[in-house]
């Protein structure tokens, strides 16, 4: 049985009516709310990896030793490539009567709307999101990706296609990194699916009271995000403290997921991360989640499984850890944790 979610108002509508304050139900308890971290001058900064370094034969293991050490002490590093933005602030600059053509129906969890809206009581996010399945192409519903206006439909495609070849690319180094097989990572992905989350948030009169998106790890394999404008708000979990990923031209965010873990034994660590919002400006970003093939099995690769190092989590089917994943509301790294092996 699919998850479902309840549909809520528009935040972009939401907004343009709250001049100055914002609606009970987006404003959080005072210990989930952000803390401003601009003040903090000494906050880490987020690893950035280059991969035409990793493509080198001369730089390739120099920047492996940096893509590992990313991967297991972040879980988030961003890799210099070009980017395609213009269609999605389109979009959502559309009237409402054309973006309500993609809204979401009840029972379903695809289209334009919010998700993980699980109860009437919970705080709502302030963001809105367009969330489809992108591939492969007999999956997708036909009255959303194939029905965006042109020229972003084909963009749209093009670019869902490039980030499956580039999410496998990371997957190959990941493994080279690990010393592993690159073909026992890749046995779980199969006929692997994508899907993607277009994120838009509006300018808030009261940031400081709200959450964009909830603190979460992704419950795919791999993340590729575009920040899709300079105005910052991604944050990462790191030791305790929430750090800001700057926004770099012509550049992604790739996240571990919790799959992701899961196969490498808790090596590399999905990361618990959330989005605050801005008082002036809107913030847009756009996500590809490169996802396992429902039938699969995921567990940790049986080469990281040993009397030294046992197995960190039981495996489980990834059609079961989707479902489970999706029936609840966004909280940190719950799910995955739920997996683990207690001794």
């Amino acid at each position: 049985m699919e998850p479902t979610f309840l549909t809520v108002p528009f935040v972009q509508e939401v907004a343009k009516q709250a001049s100055a304050n914002v609606p009970e139900r987006y404003i959080r308890p005072e210990h989930e709310r952000p803390i401003s971290t601009h003040a903090i001058t000494s906050l880490p900064q987020v690893p950035v990896i280059d991969f035409t370094k990793l493509m080198s034969h001369q730089h390739k293991e120099t920047e492996l030793h940096k893509l590992h050490y990313a991967c297991k002490h972040w879980g988030f590093f961003s890799s210099l490539v070009e980017n395609v933005k213009k269609g999605t602030k389109d979009f959502f600059n559309l009237p409402m009567e054309e973006k309500n053509k993609f809204r979401q129906t009840e029972g379903d969890i695809e289209g334009y709307g919010q998700l993980f809206v699980v109860s009437e009581q919970q705080k709502l996010e302030w963001g809105d999101v367009l969330y489809m399945l992108t591939l492969p192409h007999q999956i997708r519903k036909p009255h959303l990706l194939s029905s965006l206006p042109q020229p972003f439909r084909d963009d749209l495609d093009t670019y869902c296609v490039e980030l499956k070849n580039l999410a496998f690319q990371v997957i190959d180094f990941m493994a080279d990194a690990l010393r592993v097989e690159r073909k026992e990572m890749r046995k779980v992905f199969g006929d692997a699916s994508q899907a993607m989350r277009i994120n838009y948030y509006p300018p808030c009169p009261q940031p400081e009271l709200v959450m964009g998106l909830n603190p979460h790890s992704d419950g795919g394999a791999l993340t590729i995000l575009l920040q899709a404008n300079d105005v910052e708000g991604l944050q990462i979990k790191k030791d305790g403290q929430w750090i800001p990923v700057k926004p770099l031209p012509n550049a992604f965010v790739i996240n571990v997921a919790d799959a992701l873990e899961i196969m490498t034994n808790g090596i590399y660590e999905s990361i618990e991360h959330r989005a605050i919002v801005n008082g002036n400006k809107e913030r847009i970003s756009i996500a590809a989640f490169l996802v396992p093939s429902i039938g699969s099995m995921i567990g940790p690769a049986p080469s990281l499984v040993s009397p030294e190092t046992p197995a960190m989590f039981r495996s489980i089917s990834y059609e079961e850890y989707y479902h489970g994943y999706l029936s609840k509301e966004l909280r940190g790294k719950d799910f995955v944790n739920s997996l683990k092996i207690t001794k």
